[in-house]
């Protein structure tokens, strides 16, 4: 059976509609592009054939050496806060945007290829990609999305037959991601910086027709965007430290207008609970701790909220202010409603009382310093609903400040309609068993740099559904052994 190269259907209105925020480009010539994984769920999403990507076209198109049919690949422009330090002109510096598709769900998607070689915005770099770290967006990534969280999502990975020095000589690969878009905080930075209302205001306008068109003919537009924006983000964050997740790089650049998790650098999920918890070797003062990110999430939105300020009211910058603080200062209300709905979720609590955010923060402050592993005590609490917690207690180096936590939630769920199965059942519902273990993922990634992609296969299929506990499986249930020592991610992209 002969399979035929993969057929795009593009409609791409950032190029069509965005002149001046973008440089046209093409990815560069790779000697012997190979796709090495395909995510067969989202090209069907796509409306393009898993075989079809496959084929030494498909690769080619994946890989950026061969542009198909319709795409107009296309390197972003956008400024960022680094750490806190204004950068004014970062952009997509060794990516491009080859082009949209609309998928059968009706919904425009981006289709970027990252590590697709240089561009005029790569700032010395030279804009590869190794395969250790497509891999691990690859699956972080998939696995965000399968625990529910709003993601940009792996289309591909492909090898290119070239070695890239990444301390040491490495497999170069890039990664074909979709998201609902790729416009920043960072985007509008870079035109605001300049004083370019006129952009700031076209993008924002896009940005509405696109992700938010209802409010196209509001006359409160540009602040109710803001606010979307908030929202959604709260949403985000929440979610994230709902499930373990530290981002390590939250830059304005990394922060999307769309809601969606991007650019899976030096992120981790946690083993042991700690607030504190930072694994980039790059945040070296804890900028972007696990504990901090609702914090930085609302700076960085501070920053947007800065550049749509001569939107919300041109004839007023101090009523603008004033409009945009009011939004601002919805964040930590956001999201503490967001986290304590999906702490209820997870203590199997169906109803909302009052007290309930006493007894979710009273958990967290049990567990500091404990040495309890996050994903698995949740697992574990779900057995203890008619039992005594000695399971979960031995959890605990201290299991005194485990014993006061789990009366309390005793007595709460007595409060509950539920029978004893439902509630376990509903908590197995929403809390993994498993994730992205950090030394799974390693030892993932480190087959991979030797051709080996079983692994990381294997690992893609056990994480596409985190919550069904499955025979055989027990080792990526379990936290790193005791050798696996302190974890340290990289960027290295």
């Amino acid at each position: 059976m002969t399979t035929h190269p993969p057929k795009f259907t593009f409609d791409n209105t950032y190029a069509r509609e965005l002149r001046g925020f973008y440089v046209p480009w093409e990815g560069a010539q790779v000697p012997s592009p190979q796709t090495v994984l395909v995510n067969d769920e989202l090209a069907r999403e796509l409306k393009l054939d898993p075989a079809a990507l496959a084929t030494s076209e498909g690769a080619a198109n994946l890989s950026g050496s061969h542009s198909p049919d319709g795409a107009a690949p296309l390197a972003q422009v956008y400024a960022g806060h680094q750490f806190g330090d204004f950068s004014p002109q970062l952009g997509d510096g060794r990516a491009i945007l080859l082009g949209e598709i609309i998928d059968t769900h009706g919904k425009r998607r981006d289709l970027h290829l990252k590590g697709s070689g240089r561009t005029p915005f790569s700032r010395g770099g030279d804009g590869k990609a190794v395969i250790g770290p497509v891999l691990r967006e690859y699956i972080v990534g998939e696995a965000m999305h399968a625990l529910g969280i709003p993601t940009t999502r792996a289309l591909a990975a492909t090898t290119t037959g070239e070695d890239i020095f990444r301390e040491g000589h490495k497999p170069g690969a890039v990664l074909a991601r979709v998201a609902s878009s790729h416009i920043r905080v960072g985007t509008f930075q870079f035109f605001a910086a300049r004083g370019e209302t006129d952009k700031v205001r076209q993008l924002a306008d896009y940005t509405i027709a696109r992700h938010d068109p209802d409010l196209a003919d509001d006359p409160e537009k540009y602040l109710k965007l803001l606010s979307r924006v908030i929202s959604r983000q709260a949403e985000l964050i929440a979610n994230w430290v709902l499930a373990g997740f530290v981002h390590g790089v939250m830059n304005t650049d990394n922060m999307t207008i769309s809601g969606e998790t991007i650019d899976y650098g030096p992120c981790a999920f946690l083993d042991s609970y700690d607030p504190d918890a930072v694994f980039s070797s790059i945040d070296e003062g804890g900028r972007y701790a696990y504990g901090k990110q609702p914090v930085l999430a609302q700076w960085n939105l501070a920053r947007l909220a800065e550049c749509l300020v001569p939107l919300i009211n041109p004839d007023d910058a101090d009523d603008a202010v004033r409009q945009a603080t009011n939004a601002l200062n919805t964040f930590p209300a956001l999201y503490q409603d967001a986290w304590l709905k999906g702490m209820r979720a997870k203590l199997g609590l169906a109803t909302e009382l009052e007290q309930d955010i006493d007894l979710a923060n009273a958990l967290t402050e049990a567990m500091k310093g404990q040495d309890v592993d996050y994903t698995g005590f949740f697992r574990q609490l779900a057995t203890e609903v008619g039992d005594d917690g000695a399971s979960t207690r031995a959890l605990f180096k201290d299991g005194g400040t485990f014993d006061h936590w789990f009366e309390h939630w005793k007595s709460r769920l007595q409060l509950e309609t539920a029978t004893t199965q439902e509630i376990t059942n509903r908590m197995n519902a929403v809390n993994p068993i498993y994730i992205p273990r950090n030394h799974k993922v390693e030892e993932a990634l480190a087959e991979a740099e030797n051709g080996n992609y079983e692994r990381a296969q294997s690992l893609v299929q056990v994480l596409k559904d985190p919550f069904t506990e499955r025979e055989g499986l027990e080792t990526y249930a379990k936290p790193a052994p005791k050798d696996f020592g302190p974890y340290r991610t990289f960027c290295g992209t």
